[in-house]
């Protein structure tokens, strides 16, 4: 039996308004707020809302027998919340069908895994929280921005709890080998990997309403026999795409609705089935490792991260930006806090690259600039406002030296804490099981764990020793030193010789 894994990724970063020089240190407002309604709510009329319906549609006529994946970045949600809040009450719809799963990533759509990882690890969480808080899911699968991924960033997604993470099948990491596998992380191997299959998932994004493909028109039962007719062996096949496919990049008008809605009718003709993220890495096995040494992503031909660090304008941008992440860190101001994550969006750096021919087209498309240097100009100008401010929230007092040792301190004392939490979690994996054998996610665990704990102290505090009872069965002269143990077990030893002696010497004078 063969499975597909649907993804969808939804994600708008605020847009910049035009923020000249001048503007630096007179106005900290930095986002265009008309253009940011205006996109998400044109997107979400003519993409995400009857997508939503769409998947409803589906789920009503074929059960549990379809579902879907989402990864949708904090930042995306807050815009939805303020502009249409109508689409998160219609995923509210969808997450209560239980065919919906809600996958994890950075809050802001970041690359802080490649800069900042406590950035990174801090973004997740709140991310999650966010999740947790709109859809009462705690997410499982970890995906990273843009599908970034290489070893060290799988070592930090599994000390986080993850099970699972899903990145691209980039085929020059893969060579020969297939993404239609779960694979296992080099660094962590209790990391099971899920790897987007480029192609099959390009035909339905960019390819459907192609007149000059090859294989236009695609139908679902078409497409269907091509994932039929893949090796036997091959159980898997991942298919990640940007939610908007759907009524955006592809038109209503092109089919791409009917499309979608036939598909269960023919997988089911195949013994094709739908799954989520975790109920594959739960059901099937890894058949090997994959170490991936340099960043890997899914944006370009190259497969790499030089969509967003490729060129010095980029790279100069992203080292100010993180320069002052552990001030920022230290800070209690709001507005500081939100322009921290809107600042660190990938987008922003997106818009700066300066690559030719397809890569580049596909950059010119998205952005709202007119080059490359203007986006990077007007990004560089907001950046300087920012660290301005949060070099403000510290008194000037404070030199260099002391505020580099606080930071140093703080970083430690969070080291020291995390390494406690992953110790706990570690003891917590080995006593609490699901009634499936597999662990039950932390969130879960925690209550439960306590208290165990907590009886398992006082038990051992509560229950007499043999020692203890014999001498609470003593005079009451003996009771005192039962405070003492090392010097009640000491005393009567030295006692007992001595009381020999004395009877020795009074039979003599007898």
């Amino acid at each position: 039996m063969k499975a597909i894994c649907f993804y969808f990724q939804i994600h708008q970063p605020f847009r910049l308004k035009t923020y000249r020089f001048f503007d630096i240190g007179n106005d900290h407002y930095y986002y265009d707020d008309f253009a940011n309604d205006d996109i998400i709510t044109r997107i979400a009329q003519r993409s995400y809302l009857p997508a939503n319906e769409m998947l409803l549609d589906i789920i009503k006529e074929h059960g549990k027998k379809f579902k879907v994946a989402f990864s949708i970045s904090g930042t995306a949600l807050e815009q939805l919340e303020q502009y249409v809040p109508e689409f998160i009450d219609s995923m509210k719809e969808l997450a209560a069908t239980g065919c919906v799963e809600f996958l994890s990533e950075t809050y802001a759509h970041s690359l802080a895994a490649l800069e900042d990882p406590e950035e990174f690890v801090a973004q997740v969480k709140e991310h999650d929280k966010k999740i947790y808080d709109l859809f009462g899911q705690h997410p499982k699968v970890f995906r990273n921005t843009e599908l970034i991924y290489d070893d060290d960033i799988a070592a930090m997604v599994h000390s986080m709890g993850f099970k699972g993470a899903i990145t691209d099948g980039a085929k020059h990491i893969l060579g020969w080998k297939s993404p239609n596998y779960v694979y296992s992380a080099a660094s962590a191997p209790k990391l099971k990997l899920l790897l987007k299959n480029s192609k099959l998932s390009d035909d339905i994004t960019f390819q459907f309403s192609n007149f000059d493909w090859s294989e236009y028109p695609l139908t679902a039962d078409k497409y269907i026999n091509w994932i039929a007719q893949l090796p036997q062996e091959e159980q898997l096949v991942n298919l990640f795409m940007n939610y908007e496919t759907f009524g955006e990049l592809q038109p209503r008008e092109s089919g791409i609705f009917e499309f979608i809605k036939a598909l269960p009718r023919f997988a089911e003709q195949k013994d094709i089935q739908f799954m989520t993220p975790t109920e594959v890495i739960t059901k099937l096995k890894p058949v090997g490792e994959l170490s991936v040494l340099h960043p890997i992503s899914w944006a370009d031909e190259a497969r790499d991260t030089s969509a967003w660090l490729g060129n010095t304008l980029q790279q100069e941008a992203v080292k100010k930006l993180y320069s002052v992440s552990e001030k920022v860190r230290l800070t209690n101001d709001r507005r500081i806090k939100q322009d921290w994550y809107y600042l660190q969006a990938s987008d922003h750096f997106f818009y700066m690259s300066t690559k030719h021919s397809n890569d580049g087209s596909v950059h010119s498309h998205y952005s709202p600039y007119d080059s490359p240097y203007t986006a990077f100009t007007n990004y560089m100008n907001v950046l300087s406002d920012f660290r301005t401010r949060v070099k403000e929230q510290f008194p000037s007092g404070v030199e260099n030296e002391e505020l580099n040792s606080l930071i140093l301190t703080i970083r430690n004392q969070e080291n020291e804490i995390e390494q406690l939490h992953r110790e706990v979690d570690m003891l917590r994996n080995n006593i609490v099981k699901d009634t499936t054998g597999d662990f039950i996610p932390n969130e879960e665990a925690e209550k439960p764990v306590e208290k165990k704990v907590v009886k398992a102290k006082k038990a051992t505090k509560a229950k007499p020793t043999k020692a203890t009872e014999k001498k609470a069965a003593k005079p009451v002269k003996t009771e005192k030193k039962v405070a003492k143990p090392k010097k009640a077990a000491e005393k009567p030893a030295e006692k007992k010789p001595a009381a020999k002696k004395t009877v020795a010497k009074k039979a003599v004078k007898k």
